[in-house]
């Protein structure tokens, strides 16, 4: 593993002006060995210690020891299995629940992207069943979430079969609430709050608990038609005031709820809570499999409790720990209060981790698919770098993505003593001669470099990429057209050069130069500002001479 590690700081270093990257050379050793993610703890201290000594050498050596290594980027294709789906008959129904509070995110691509790829897999059918019956305060529906989520499903390549609102099904919910009212199952409650959860805290039973069939269907009609105001009545279902755990003591299956909702306005006002709409709609849709996060297990046993209580056959339940990136805070209420206030520009603000977002950076769709399929089913709670995905988006657009010099933080710069290069050229990609060269014009008064280089290498020879080397300063002094295999290698940009705005994956915008060339590129484009990172071009301004770029990754 340290030969692996090593191999990866000493490429990184090389490719990055001598300093390699924690979080990158963490992604290439991953993507190498995906197995390393188990030993994760103990590979980053290594992977510290040796990027330490590598950051320690000069060029010179980091490059003869990178050859020494006989590197090559390596480019795994496919991905892992899943496991089978149990008791997977000739027809698999499966659903997606998304509610539409905002976009799905990185978090939500798990159950999204694993519900499709068994579908496929068993040729089944999958449902998008907007779960949008009124939530909490905290959690509510925003008009332009369905939308959102729909462009995010196309764009990741699921393909959903139907089309489905649970707003639209409340007559529906209402009957069966009706009937599991009359078989005695549940009961409606009108103890105030606090003193029903010290009954439940302490395996009491409540008044109402002994209603009759007859008195419980009274209640739920005045529940209906506005007798009672919000938290003044609740339907029960029956389960066991003795359960050792309280929490599944009599759980409420419909609550009165006065909000407007986004689809249906004000024409409901009891709503269903997520265990009783999903064990009912579960049946009747005909669902054979449901993929869960395991933190909500206390969902299945109460649907199973109502299942078994109706007589209704039961579907098949699976789970999965939660994934979480470092540095990404997946909060859609969160973000959706930053747009608001005007802290994020919408939700294709890379801080959101939307699908939007992503797609604004130049995340690819089967990237994602890629991450999501080779986590699996497991249990466990994982929490991965973004470099990971990365590491697998750089090896796709890798080869399309055309080379270009962006100065950072620039520092001018005249070269003086017979540079006479009006223009030279640079290969678009290093790696596909065919693909041409482009030009970039030179004002030997006007050249600018970045900040950290001036600063590095200041009174020592440089190569100027692809023009010159040079002694460098604020007046550097020109030596040779031909740049020594030795020296320090840096980009540069001259005038005329364009104005480039580059979006940062944390929201913030940098400001810096670009070659003039970039002026000629097209929105959507993928490409890499050497020493930079990638981006994706999102807008070019001709006669501004201006770029805006969204930051993908090293």
């Amino acid at each position: 593993m340290e030969k692996i590690i090593l191999k990866h700081a000493l490429a990184n270093a090389v490719e990055h002006g001598g300093k390699a990257e924690f979080q990158a050379v963490l992604g290439r050793v991953i993507a190498e060995r995906p197995e390393a993610k188990e030993r994760i703890r103990e590979i980053v201290p290594a992977i510290k210690k040796i990027i330490s000594e590598v950051n320690s050498m000069t060029m010179k050596k980091q490059e003869t020891l990178l050859k020494k290594t006989g590197y090559k980027e390596e480019r795994k294709e496919g991905k892992a299995g899943l496991p089978d789906l149990p008791n997977a008959g000739k027809k698999v129904v499966m659903r997606l629940a998304p509610f539409p509070s905002g976009p799905l995110h990185i978090g939500n691509a798990r159950m999204v992207l694993l519900n499709d790829e068994y579908v496929k897999k068993y040729k089944g059918k999958l449902l998008l069943v907007f779960d949008d019956t009124i939530g909490s305060e905290e959690k509510f529906i925003i008009p332009e979430g369905y939308g959102l989520i729909k462009e995010g499903l196309d764009w990741l390549g699921v393909k959903y079969h139907e089309v489905i609102y649970k707003s639209d099904r409340m007559p529906i919910f209402y009957q069966f609430a009706q009937e599991i009212l009359q078989k005695n199952l549940a009961y409606v409650c009108t103890c105030p709050e606090q003193e029903l959860r010290e009954n439940r805290k302490n395996g009491v039973e409540c008044g109402c608990r002994s209603n009759t069939a007859g008195k419980n269907i009274e209640l739920w009609k005045k529940m209906l038609d506005g007798s009672f105001k919000e938290g003044e009545a609740v339907v029960r279902l029956k389960t066991d005031m003795n359960y050792p755990n309280p929490a599944f003591r009599d759980r409420v299956l419909l609550r009165i709820a006065e909000r407007e909702h986004t689809r249906v306005g004000r024409k409901y006002r009891v709503w269903p809570m997520l265990e009783f709409s999903w064990a009912v709609d579960d049946h009747l849709l005909g669902i054979t499999h449901i993929l869960r996060g395991k933190d909500l297990v206390m969902e299945d046993m109460m649907e199973e409790f109502i299942w078994q209580r109706m007589g209704w056959k039961a579907a098949e339940f699976l789970h999965y720990g939660l994934l979480n990136i470092e540095d990404a805070k997946l909060s859609k209420s969160g973000s959706r209060k930053a747009i608001e206030i005007g802290e994020y520009s919408g939700w294709d603000d890379p801080r959101t981790w939307s699908m939007q977002s992503l797609r604004r950076r130049g995340i690819r769709p089967e990237v994602i698919r890629n991450f999501i399929i080779s986590m699996g089913l497991s249990l466990a709670d994982v929490t991965v770098p973004a470099e990971i995905l990365y590491a697998e988006n750089r090896k796709l657009i890798d080869k399309e993505a055309n080379r270009y010099f962006v100065v950072m933080e620039p520092e001018e710069i005249a070269v003086c003593g017979g540079m006479k290069a009006k223009a030279v050229k640079a290969p678009m990609h290093p790696d596909f001669k065919k693909r041409g060269s482009r030009t970039i014009k030179v004002n030997p008064a006007k050249i600018y470099v970045e900040r950290r280089d001036l600063e590095n290498f200041s009174g020592k020879e440089v190569g100027l990429m692809n023009l010159a080397t040079v002694t460098l300063g604020r007046k550097s002094k020109f030596v040779s057209k031909k740049i020594k295999v030795e020296i320090q290698k840096m980009h540069w940009v001259s005038e005329p050069h364009a104005a480039v705005k580059i979006v940062m994956p944390d929201g913030r915008t940098r400001k810096a130069l670009g070659e003039e060339s970039m002026l000629n590129l097209k929105a959507d484009k993928m490409i890499q500002m050497q020493r930079v990172g990638f981006a994706r071009v999102d807008k070019v301004d001709k006669a501004k001479r201006d770029i805006v770029l969204y930051f993908a990754h090293k």
